[in-house]
C-alpha cells in the first residue's frame, strides 16, 4: 500500500517537473516575441512625421503585400576582443549561423567536428531521440542541423527545433567553438 502511494507521488512529480520545464520554455518564447516587438515598436514610432506621410499610401485601393519576412532576432558572436566572428539570425525555431565574410573558418579546425558536432549538436539530437521514444517529443520536433561548406570553410549553420533553453546554450557552445577556431587560425 506504502509502495503504491510512493510511486504514485514519484510520478505526480515528474508531471510537475514536466509541466514545469513545458512552461519555462513557454516563458522563454515569449520573452523573445515580447522583445521582438518592443524593438519593432522602437524602430516604426520613432519616425519624422514627414516619412510617415511619405510612406502613406493614396486612397485608391491597394492590394496588400505582407511585409518581407525578416529574423527575429540577430545575435552577434564576438571573440574575448571584441572581433565579430559571425551572426546568429534566430527565426521561430531555428538558428542561421553566418561567420563573418573575412573569417575562413575550417570544418577540419578543431574544436569544430569533436566539440561541437558530436558533443553538443549529437548529443541533443540523441536525447531528443530518446524523448520521442519515451512519448514527449514528436520525430519532427527533432534536432536538426545542416553545415553548408565550400570545400571545407564553414558558410553557414543550419540548426531547427530549438527549443529555448537550448537557444543559450547553443550560442555559448558556438561562440566558444568559433572563438577556438579563430585563435587556431591566427596563429598558422
Amino acid at each position: 500500500m506504502e509502495e503504491a502511494r510512493l510511486k504514485k507521488i514519484a510520478e505526480l512529480r515528474e508531471v510537475l517537473e514536466e509541466r514545469i520545464r513545458s512552461l519555462e520554455a513557454e516563458i522563454e518564447g515569449l520573452k523573445m516575441i515580447l522583445e521582438f516587438v518592443n524593438n519593432l515598436l522602437l524602430e516604426r514610432s520613432f519616425k519624422r512625421a514627414d516619412e510617415i506621410i511619405s510612406v502613406r499610401a493614396p486612397e485608391a485601393v491597394q492590394v496588400a503585400q505582407p511585409p518581407p519576412k525578416e529574423p527575429a532576432k540577430i545575435i552577434p558572436l564576438r571573440s574575448g576582443s571584441g572581433e565579430l566572428l559571425a551572426n546568429i539570425y534566430v527565426e521561430d525555431r531555428n538558428l542561421r549561423i553566418v561567420p563573418e565574410p573575412d573569417k575562413k573558418f575550417d570544418a577540419n579546425t578543431p574544436p569544430f567536428e569533436a566539440f561541437l558536432i558530436e558533443k553538443v549538436l549529437n548529443k541533443m539530437r540523441e536525447i531528443d531521440q530518446e524523448s520521442v521514444r519515451r512519448g514527449e517529443l514528436r520525430q519532427e520536433e527533432i534536432l536538426s542541423y545542416e553545415i553548408k561548406k565550400d570545400g571545407s570553410i564553414i558558410r553557414e549553420i543550419l540548426i531547427q527545433n530549438v527549443t529555448p533553453q537550448r537557444e543559450r546554450e547553443l550560442r555559448s557552445a558556438i561562440r566558444w567553438t568559433l572563438e577556438k577556431m579563430y585563435e587556431k587560425t591566427k596563429v598558422s
